[in-house]
C-alpha cells in the first residue's frame, strides 16, 4: 500500500501547507489520495479533506490503540491510490520520554515512510547535520525523502541540493520556494476552519500550483510504495441502517467541529443527521435530538446574538427534555453570554455562565475523565480520555451544578469537573471521539431513542386517557 507520513523536525515548518498541497495536486490529476492527520485535531482535517475530495480521519494514540490505529488506517486506505498522515508537531515530541507516542512510533506502526519536511530559512550547509540527527536517531524509523521548505530562491535551492547531496544519500523530493501569498490565516488552533474561509478553493489552488511546479508527484508516488504496512483486517465498518431518529447538528461559519468518523458512527446508530445553522436558520428543523459542535462563536457573536428565535428555540428544546449534546463552541453558545474582544453578547442562556475569551488558552491538550455516574447516557467507561483547546473560561458560575465527569487532567469547566448535565442536556468543554474505549454515538443515539420512545408512550397514554 502506497503511504507516506509527512513529517518536520518542530511544529510551524509548513508541513499542513505543503501537506494540503500534496492533497490538491495529487486529487486534481485524479490520483485518489486519503488524507490522515496524527493526534486530536479539526481545523487541519477540515482542510485536508478539502483538499482531497475525501474526508480525512485522525489517528490517535491518546484516545486510541495499536490495533485500533491500524484498523483505521487499512479501511479508510482500501480505495485510495497513496494515504498522506500529517504528523503533528517535531516528528520526535512526544509526551513519553521515549517516544511511544510520537510522529515517528506511529510512522513506524503504520510501516509508513517519512517524508521529512525541512524549513531551511537561513540556512545551507549547516542544515546537513540538523537532516542527520534526524535520520539516525530512530533506526526503526524509514525516512523516504527530505522536502525543502521556505527556499529563498533558485540559487538558494542549488546551494542546498549540493551540500545534502554530497554529505547524505536521500533522495530531495522538492524544493518550495519562499511565497507569502500561500499563507492561510492563522486563528486560536492553527489555521482558519476552511468551513470559514470564503478564498478556501482558490488558496488551494494556488498552493497545488506550487507543489505540481518545485516537487517531483512522480518520485513521491513512486518513494510511497516503499511503505510497509503490517498484513491485517480494516475496522469494521456496518452498514448504515433504516434511521429512526433525527438529530439536528450545527453545521455553519460558526460551528464546524466534527469528526467525519464520529458522524459516520452516528449514522451507523440509526441516526439521521440535519445539519441547521444558529447563525441564519430561525427555527430548529424536526428532530428528536440536537448535536452543537466545537467552533468559534465569539467571531459570530453579533448574528448568534441577533437570532433571537434560534436561541429561543434551542432554549425551549432543552426545557422540553431534548436530548442535546454541545461541546466547547457549543457550550459558550449555550451559556448566558459570550464575552470577547470588548463586546457582550446574549446566547441561549442555558447554562448558567458566562463564556468569557481569554488570549492564552485556559485549556489545552490532553484530558482524562472519571465518570461521576450522573450522566443520562449510561454505559460510560469509568475513566475516558479526551481533549480540550479553548480560550474562553466561564465565569459568574451558579454553585452546586450536576455534572457527568471528573477531571483528573485537564482544566474542563471549573478545574475540577466538566459535562454540565441540565434536564438532558449534556455540555461539556472536552471533545470526545468515538473510538474502542468509548463508543458515545450509540449511547447518544441510544438515549435519543428511548426519550423519543417514551414521549411517544406518553402522549398515547393521554390520548386514551382523554
Amino acid at each position: 500500500m502506497a503511504h507516506l507520513l509527512i513529517g518536520a523536525p518542530s511544529k510551524s515548518s509548513g508541513k499542513t501547507t505543503l501537506t494540503l498541497g500534496l492533497c490538491a495536486a495529487l486529487a486534481r490529476r485524479g490520483v485518489a489520495v486519503q488524507p490522515f492527520k496524527k493526534g486530536p485535531d479539526y481545523i487541519d482535517p477540515m482542510w485536508l479533506g478539502r483538499a482531497a475530495g475525501r474526508p480525512c480521519y485522525s489517528l490517535d494514540f491518546n484516545t486510541m490503540n495499536r490495533e485500533e490505529i491500524l484498523g483505521t488506517f487499512r479501511s479508510y486506505s482500501e480505495n485510495a491510490a497513496i494515504s498522506l498522515v500529517e504528523g503533528n508537531m517535531g516528528l520526535y515530541d512526544s509526551l513519553d520520554v521515549a517516544g511511544a507516542h510520537s510522529n515517528a512510533a506511529l510512522a513506524a506502526l503504520l510501516g509508513a515512510p517519512v517524508l521529512l519536511v525541512v524549513n531551511v530559512k537561513g540556512a545551507t550547509r549547516s542544515i546537513v547535520p540538523l537532516i542527520r540527527g534526524f535520520l539516525e536517531f530512530e533506526p526503526k524509523v524509514h525516512f523516504a525523502g527530505i522536502l525543502l521548505n521556505n527556499v529563498a530562491g533558485d540559487r538558494h535551492e542549488k546551494r542546498l541540493r549540493e551540500v545534502i547531496g554530497h554529505y547524505l544519500d536521500i533522495p530531495i523530493v522538492g524544493a518550495v520556494h519562499r511565497d507569502p501569498t500561500l499563507a492561510i490565516d492563522e486563528r486560536h488552533l492553527g489555521l482558519l476552519p476552511s468551513n470559514e474561509a470564503s478564498t478556501a478553493d482558490p488558496i488551494l489552488v494556488r498552493i497545488a500550483d506550487r507543489i505540481e511546479q518545485q516537487i517531483d508527484l512522480e518520485l513521491l508516488l513512486a518513494l510511497a510504495e516503499q511503505g510497509t504496512l503490517p498484513a491485517g483486517p480494516p475496522l469494521p465498518r456496518p452498514e448504515i441502517p433504516k434511521t429512526d431518529v433525527r438529530i439536528g447538528i450545527a453545521k455553519d461559519s460558526a460551528f464546524g467541529f466534527y469528526y467525519p468518523r464520529d458522524l459516520e458512527r452516528l449514522r451507523e446508530a440509526g441516526a439521521e443527521l440535519v445539519p441547521f445553522s444558529p447563525t441564519r436558520d430561525t427555527a430548529l428543523p424536526e428532530v428528536d435530538g440536537l448535536f452543537i459542535g466545537g467552533g468559534f462563536p465569539e467571531t459570530h457573536l453579533a448574528e448568534l446574538s441577533a437570532n433571537q428565535s434560534m436561541r429561543c428555540a434551542v432554549r425551549s428544546a432543552i426545557e422540553a427534555d431534548m436530548p442535546v449534546y454541545a461541546e466547547c463552541g457549543g457550550l459558550m453558545y449555550l451559556c448566558r453570554s459570550i464575552h470577547w474582544d470588548g463586546e457582550t453578547a446574549e446566547m441561549a442562556g442555558v447554562m448558567p455562565a458566562d463564556a468569557v475569551m481569554h488570549e492564552r488558552p485556559v485549556g489545552r491538550g490532553y484530558v482524562r475523565l472519571q465518570t461521576t455516574g450522573r450522566e443520562r447516557w449510561p454505559g460510560a467507561p469509568a475513566t475516558l480520555h479526551a481533549h480540550e483547546f479553548h480560550y474562553s473560561s466561564l465565569e459568574n458560575l451558579a454553585p452546586d451544578l450536576t455534572y457527568a465527569y471528573e477531571v483528573t487532567r485537564g482544566a474542563g469547566i471549573d478545574g475540577h469537573h466538566d459535562g454540565f448535565i441540565y434536564r438532558n442536556l449534556l455540555a461539556n468543554y472536552v471533545h470526545l471521539q468515538d473510538v474502542e474505549e468509548h463508543h458515545w454515538t450509540r449511547r447518544f443515539v441510544d438515549f435519543v431513542r428511548r426519550v423519543k420512545t417514551s414521549s411517544k408512550t406518553t402522549e398515547n397514554t393521554e390520548v386514551q386517557n382523554s
